[in-house]
């Protein structure tokens, strides 16, 4: 049986990333599903939880997609890549707007969000370099935590820089770039080797 609060909550998180959310209105969101306003309102009391809802729905889809790539074969700096390219997928989708109204008119489901992604980031940065000095890819004599707690300060802080334009942020070469800056940072020999030796399959081209 179709559950048809998900197929809401998708639909508005679709919209939410196309239109804002400000612009969005429970009407709009109703007439795009094909039902009444009532039927929306027997699934969610109003707009603010329907906004919740949707950034819960994104919190955990990020988190099962992170489980996804712990779990998986890649070794380190692969998982790395694997991480650029997603980012990229989402900076493709990215709409300013959704992220400014949801700042702004949403401040206690923004702090959620980000505070989620900010923890998330934190854990999935520090299993890397675990996992990259189990390898022997990574310089053993690294601090994790420190590296760590640097690298969610650089990705938090980045858009809020002047020197940061929109458009690098967007772009598939902004983040590449710092991906590889990071790994030359905490690779070992054979970890530099690797990248060297296979950087042309891993990043993303323009």
């Amino acid at each position: 049986m179709i559950n048809e609060s998900n197929i809401i909550i998708k639909k508005a998180r679709e919209l939410y990333y196309k239109y804002g959310i400000k612009s969005i209105t429970m009407d709009d969101v109703a007439r795009e599903m094909g039902i009444s306003k009532k039927t929306l309102y027997k699934e969610v009391k109003n707009k603010t939880e329907l906004v919740g809802r949707v950034i819960d729905f994104e919190i955990e889809k990020r988190t099962r997609e992170s489980k996804e790539l712990d779990n998986s074969a890649l070794n380190a700096i692969e998982e790395l890549f694997e991480v650029n390219r997603q980012i990229n997928y989402l900076l493709e989708k990215h709409n300013p707007s959704m992220h400014y109204d949801l700042r702004k008119y949403y401040p206690a489901i923004f702090k959620r969000l980000q505070e989620s992604k900010r923890d998330g980031m934190f854990k999935s940065i520090l299993n890397n370099l675990e996992k990259g000095k189990k390898e022997g890819l990574y310089r053993k004599e690294i601090d994790n935590e420190i590296i760590a707690r640097v690298q969610v300060a650089r990705a938090e802080n980045v858009t809020e820089s002047s020197c940061v334009s929109i458009q690098d942020y967007i772009s598939r070469k902004f983040f590449s770039e710092l991906f590889i800056y990071h790994i030359r940072g905490i690779a070992n020999n054979k970890g530099i080797k690797f990248l060297e030796d296979n950087i042309d399959q891993l990043k993303i081209k323009d």
